[in-house]
């Protein structure tokens, strides 16, 4: 082992921490805007409630983002300083951009939702939330553009061994970030739908644990509380789904011309072959199938990965132009099994929860059962993120930029194998620390339930400063967040 080894294993263990909570803080912050929204138009107290009972979810997880997002920058300078030199010039246009305009929209609105309840009308109010939501899905747009030009590197020039930007729109609309962007930003829509139905399906087991009989008014009133959110994260589980496997297919088809390696070593093939199969598990054969869902063409050529070793060793040099192929191998299955799982749960909850037809009374109740496995949601949906992230960044080895910069050329000359072994055991720790805290927070208030809260008339002023009389208790609602 080496300092590429250790820096490799840092950046994989800081971005997989990190990426816990981008897909939940971008899919979690639509769910909550469309919760205040539903509250604006009916002005129904209940998904006030909700409203703040999540935006409190969403706020300790966009705050653990942020922190746990500088990280990645330093690492850059830190273990990475030849590849910054490298692709310096083409990042920093969409980096700047995530940065300046991106982040600093989400944030500031963010803070004007935060302060703004009882202080700015309530139009103004709910406008601020949908501002944040949409620089937080920018922010990954800006990102995920610069991630695919490493992956398919266009609108460029290498001028003394370093890349230099031709043409921004070329990176921005990169055919890779075209298919990756609606990939990424729907399975994250997935991962927030789990947490939603895992967090329901918790507190409908706590509700009717302290109401077996469900005879008093005020249990059974919470436990319907929660059908609301659990229908509406389970319609945008199966919708968001449904986007992720059709953009997949896009992207499998791209892998076939872009990234031949990563799609064999992601399907185990070794040898080009004509009518390639498809192997759900090894041993385990779809004729053709490979083929067709790579090029449309059940006939078509797959390049294994035997084959294109021996090419491109011919192209490039001497050299081992294989990824790990048991990992990528795996993660591309659990990323499918636990993905497909997820989806499958909220179809079923879907069916099961569905209204009466043709009868009175009240809707039907989530069988107990269902909202059990609706735990099972919370892990399922960002296990399976991860492992495509795997698929995604350790199928390009030995590739920081494909084709053009290995990663055994991108690490730091001056870093030695001690220096990061120090930095990875501190990143560590201090990650598991803050998972620790991250963990304790959302249980405590999950465990806790929604606050009571009273009706918001941001348009009518007291002689308080401009609040309604009940300003202090709504405002109180979401402000001591900021402290953790």
């Amino acid at each position: 082992m080496d300092a590429l080894d250790l820096a490799r294993w840092q950046f994989g263990v800081t971005t997989v921490y990190h990426f816990l909570f981008v897909p939940l803080t971008i899919g979690l912050g639509v769910f909550v805007a469309g919760l205040q929204t539903a509250w604006h138009r009916t002005g129904k107290e209940q998904y006030l409630t909700l409203t703040k009972f999540f935006g409190k979810l969403f706020l300790i997880n966009f705050a653990m983002g942020v922190v746990t997002g500088i990280v990645q920058e330093f690492q850059f300078g830190m273990n990475w300083s030849e590849y910054s030199v490298f692709v310096g010039d083409v990042f920093g246009a969409p980096l700047a951009l995530e940065a300046l305009l991106a982040f600093f929209l989400e944030s500031t609105f963010l803070g004007l939702w935060i302060f703004g309840w009882e202080k700015l009308p309530k139009r103004v109010h709910l406008a601020t939330i949908w501002a944040a939501v949409i620089g937080s899905n920018l922010s990954a747009y800006f990102i995920l553009a610069a991630n695919a030009w490493m992956k398919h590197p266009v609108g460029y020039e290498v001028v003394d061994g370093k890349a230099r930007m031709t043409d921004l729109w070329a990176v921005l609309t990169n055919s890779t970030a075209l298919a990756q962007v609606p990939h990424v930003v729907a399975a994250a829509f997935v991962v927030a739908g789990g947490f939603v139905l895992a967090v329901c399906g918790y507190r409908i087991l706590r509700e009717r644990r302290a109401d077996p009989d469900r005879t008093r008014p005020l249990r059974r009133g919470a436990t319907d509380m929660w059908r609301t959110p659990m229908r509406a994260a389970l319609v945008m589980t199966a919708i968001a789904g449904a986007v992720v496997a059709g953009s997949g297919d896009m992207s499998a088809k791209l892998l076939y011309e872009q990234q031949p390696m990563k799609l064999a070593a992601a399907e185990g093939l070794r040898h080009d072959t004509a009518g390639a199969p498809f192997s759900p598990v090894p041993g385990l054969e779809v004729p053709m199938l490979l083929s067709f869902l790579a090029t449309n063409d059940p006939q078509a050529v797959v390049h294994g990965t035997e084959d294109l070793q021996a090419r491109f060793t011919k192209q490039f040099g001497p050299a081992d132009y294989r990824p790990n192929l048991p990992v990528v191998f795996w993660s591309f299955r659990v990323m499918i099994v636990f993905g497909m799982a997820t989806v499958g749960l909220s179809v079923l909850g879907l069916w099961l929860t569905r209204k009466r037809r043709g009868k009175q009374g009240p809707p039907r109740a989530t069988p107990s059962w269902l909202a059990r496995a609706c735990l099972l949601a919370l892990p399922l949906p960002t296990v399976a993120m991860i492992a495509g992230w795997l698929l995604s960044e350790i199928g390009r080895q030995p590739w920081t930029v494909q084709g053009e910069l290995l990663t055994a050329a991108s690490v730091s000359p001056g870093v030695s194998l001690g220096e990061v072994a120090v930095s990875l055991a501190l990143f560590t720790a201090l990650y598991g620390a803050l998972a620790l805290a991250e963990a304790v927070l959302i249980a405590r208030h999950v465990k806790a339930g929604p606050e009571p809260v009273t009706a918001h008339r941001p348009d009518t002023p007291s002689s308080s400063g401009g609040r309604s009389g009940d300003g202090e208790n709504t405002a109180a609602g979401l402000q001591p967040t900021l402290m953790y």
